[in-house]
């Protein structure tokens, strides 16, 4: 065997960055959920023993942890002072749960799949799925703090502006249905933006339902929103002016089926609204660090959730024709791309 040396390092190079990145996953979490990097932005440079005082911690382990994040860049550490804070950047990104770069969520959903590692490993020799509802619930609650953000800052900014005619029928009021709504993230906020329209959030996971229902009482939205628990592809209601699936449709056992459903339940002049990860036509376009987290995330959770419904599962990385062909098979004639971000896809489906 003729081993390129040079070539070995490189690869090295590689492997040390992602062992370190996965050993500080777990970190980024425990910092987030004991209000570490909170409490660091709310003082200002700290030493270990501050930071532990103000947050109720052990400064034993906040030396080590400080320490680590500032390694990998997450702490900003000065060694005249012996302090350790956030630049307001990475403030903006660790411990502002508003902002639209707000990034322990992702980890949660990383560090999750580690701990369903032992079943999917399983699943991979079998064959079988493994549901949503069979994850940790860790899974849950960080895909919506992951994706909330973003919907925060594009749904009603970007999103539905880029929509023939419905951000007006929204100001008007409309019917709405959110399917595959979760923990109700998307819904709550367009509820919020539009007090004069209704909405109906549908999600297979009943842990999800509650949840939602919980996160709308405490937005004040109730009066106007409401959560079921239902199928994809056999919700209740017609005519709804605006149907939306975020990030959920790919994850589906049949796809074709639920994207019909949608077409049969929607008036004859309404609107599908269909969000989905960024991709290329073709592998090789995917092959770069976002398409990474995409696949990764889908062998863990999109195609073990589709093959537990007995679909053969889309992944995460669906080609835009693939898209289109599934639309049109459902019913839907007119289908465009109406606006984009670098993780996200936004379609617009018309009868």
């Amino acid at each position: 065997m003729a081993i390129d040396q040079a070539k070995l390092d490189e690869f090295l190079d590689r492997f040390v960055a992602d062992l370190g990145a996965v050993f500080a996953a777990p970190a980024v979490v425990a910092g987030d959920r004991l209000g570490l990097y909170k409490g660091l932005a709310a003082a200002g440079p700290s030493t270990p023993a501050e930071l532990a005082a103000r947050t109720g911690t052990s400064e034993r382990y906040l030396t080590e942890w400080l320490r680590g994040q500032a390694t990998g860049g997450y702490v900003t550490y000065d060694p005249a002072a012996d302090r350790y804070r956030l630049t307001e950047e990475q403030a903006f990104a660790l411990a502002d749960e508003t902002s639209p770069a707000f990034v322990p969520g992702a980890f949660q959903v990383a560090t999750s799949t580690s701990k369903d590692e032992p079943r999917i490993t399983e699943a991979i020799r079998t064959g079988d799925g493994l549901g949503w509802h069979q994850h940790h619930a860790d899974l849950w609650q960080g895909t919506e703090r992951f994706f909330r953000p973003g919907y925060a800052a594009n749904l009603v900014e970007s999103w539905i502006p880029a929509l023939d005619g419905v951000e007006a029928r929204l100001q008007a009021g409309a019917r709405v249905a959110d399917v595959g709504c979760g923990h109700g993230a998307s819904t709550i906020l367009l509820a919020r933006a539009y007090p004069r329209s209704t909405f109906v959030g549908f999600d297979y996971h009943d842990r999800s339902i509650e949840w939602a229902r919980k996160s709308a009482a405490e937005a004040g939205v109730s009066d106007r929103v409401r959560f079921e628990v239902a199928p994809a592809d056999a919700y209740p209601g017609e005519g709804y002016d605006l149907v939306a699936v975020f990030d959920a449709l790919h994850d589906m056992g049949d796809p074709l089926a639920a994207a019909a459903h949608v077409r049969r339940s929607l008036a004859d002049d309404g609107t599908f609204l269909l969000v989905e990860p960024a991709a290329g036509e073709r592998v090789e376009d995917n092959l770069n660090p976002v398409g990474r987290i995409f696949y990764s995330a889908s062998l863990f959770i999109c195609v073990p959730n589709a093959r537990s419904q007995g679909g053969e599962g889309l992944g995460s990385q669906v080609p835009e024709a693939t898209w289109r062909a599934v639309l049109a098979e459902a019913g839907f004639g007119r289908v465009r791309r109406a606006t984009e971000t670098p993780f996200n896809r936004v379609f617009e489906a018309r009868p």
